[in-house]
């Protein structure tokens, strides 16, 4: 009876770790920025790409490989470590270009897992495999690049080919992963000579670009200057031009209406012009009246004194009353 019973007791017991396991091992999640590969005996058998809790068979019947859907950085030719230190690797990134000059050529890589299945199984570390493929890809385009290129202006072109490159070795590989961006950090010559050099080659041609950047925005204001000096002066010839025309105008149209006085009174409008003619040339002349009857003493009368007088006399009388 208590072998029976330790029996019954032994199987209770692996009944209930069994259940505990299979009840424990049945369920999983998973996290908005995660992705899962449900495993069947070794096989991979299913992707899940949406978030939340999710059932399967039991371990080991079934397992789960939960990825992250974030996107990675590979840091060629350098390390940060716990210090926050970078450490550069030389030998690593030490690089000959087209025109066999020596140069250290570090870069990031940004990629995802686009695939798990094949991350998982198409090869045993796909990250030294991106790894290596970055290599090849970097060393390929600085070796068919000049050093001036991969010194100065042309590293957006040596980046954009390396990410060429990189992403049709990948697809040869398929293993899963997707390049998202190639950044070059940092591009430089071991010797110091060299170096100072191309410094002072970059230093006179961002001097060249400022320059010519003020030299464009003197020539710019000088044109909107001379733009508006022209406007003004069209302006002011304009309004001259209208001004004449209108003065023109009124002078034909004076013109005319003495010519038509003149036409009904000749005399009267003759003497009348002859004396506003007199006005306007001699504004300030006195007018006489003289009389010659023949004798050696001229006569006359000056009007306006008389005038004078007389306007003067007349103010006194009105004062007086």
């Amino acid at each position: 009876m208590s072998v029976k019973r330790t029996l019954l007791w032994i199987g209770l017991i692996l009944f209930a770790i069994i259940a505990i396991v299979a009840v424990t091992t049945s369920w999983y999640t998973v996290d908005e920025s995660e992705q899962a590969v449900v495993i069947t005996f070794g096989q991979a058998d299913e992707t899940i790409q949406d978030s939340g809790l999710h059932f399967k068979l039991p371990w080991p019947i079934q397992t789960v490989e939960i990825l992250s859907k974030e996107t990675y950085s590979l840091q060629f030719g350098y390390k940060q470590n716990s210090d926050g230190e970078l450490e550069a690797f030389d030998e690593e990134t030490k690089m000959i270009t087209g025109d066999e000059y020596i140069v250290l050529t570090d870069l990031v890589v940004q990629w995802r897992i686009v695939d798990p299945k094949k991350y998982l199984f198409n090869s045993a570390d796909p990250r030294t495999i991106l790894h290596s493929a970055t290599s090849s890809a970097i060393r390929s385009i600085i070796g068919s690049s000049t050093i001036d290129d991969a010194l100065t202006d042309g590293k957006a072109e040596i980046e954009a080919k390396t990410r060429d490159l990189l992403v049709s070795l990948l697809e040869k590989y398929d293993i899963g992963i997707s390049v998202v961006g190639v950044k070059l950090q940092d591009v430089d010559v071991p010797n110091e000579e060299v170096r100072a050099s191309f410094t002072a080659v970059t230093d006179a041609r961002e001097m060249k670009s400022t320059k010519i950047n003020e030299a464009i925005k003197y020539n710019n204001q000088r044109t909107s200057e001379a733009a508006g000096e022209m406007k003004a002066i069209l302006s002011k010839a304009e309004g001259e031009k209208t001004a004449r025309i209108e003065q023109a105008k009124g002078e034909v149209a004076l013109f005319n209406q003495l010519y038509e006085e003149y036409r009904l009174n000749k005399e009267i409008t003759r003497e009348r012009l002859m004396i506003e003619t007199l006005e306007a040339v001699l504004p300030n002349a006195q007018i006489y009246i003289m009389n010659d009857d023949g004798s050696s003493t001229l006569k006359y009368l000056p009007l306006q004194p008389t005038q004078t007088n007389t306007s003067t006399e007349t103010k006194k009388e009105g004062g007086s009353n």
